[in-house]
């Protein structure tokens, strides 16, 4: 079998952080829901149950939930920004997208949510590897 990518996805991952620059928003934690899709090239070792090979999706939950539960964030676009900047600097990772909703966060809607998306710049992957040779 010639398998060269994988997407691992961490659904509905439940957090509560400081949230928000209006006063009671500073002082009182918030519930986000928090979805995450990580790609990343598949090394053929994991095809043959290799352990070492595999993206730590443990540990990159583990990263996130201790930095968004330890913050504090005036924005939604900066927490998605530093949570999507965390998913891609394990090895191999191609591109990730993070969501993150706010429920409750307007009075007649369930949820306020943003998405931001990485795609690793090949023709910079490409530069750095001629450098290494």
């Amino acid at each position: 079998m010639s398998v060269k990518n994988a997407t691992i996805n961490i659904s509905n991952l439940r957090l509560r952080t400081y949230i928000g620059f209006n006063p009671e928003e500073k002082v009182k934690k918030q519930d986000l829901v928090i979805n995450i899709e990580i790609s990343y090239s598949l090394n053929p070792e994991i095809l043959e149950d290799r352990v070492e090979y595999a993206l730590d999706y443990k540990a990159i939950s583990k990263n996130i939930i201790e930095f968004v539960e330890d913050g504090h964030f005036l924005l939604l676009e900066k927490l998605v920004a530093d949570v999507l900047d965390i998913c891609t600097t394990y090895p191999g990772v191609t591109s990730a997208k993070v969501t993150i909703d706010k429920p409750h966060a307007l009075r007649f809607a369930d949820s306020v949510s943003l998405s931001l998306e990485y795609t690793a710049d090949k023709t910079n992957s490409l530069a750095l590897l001629e450098k290494a040779s």
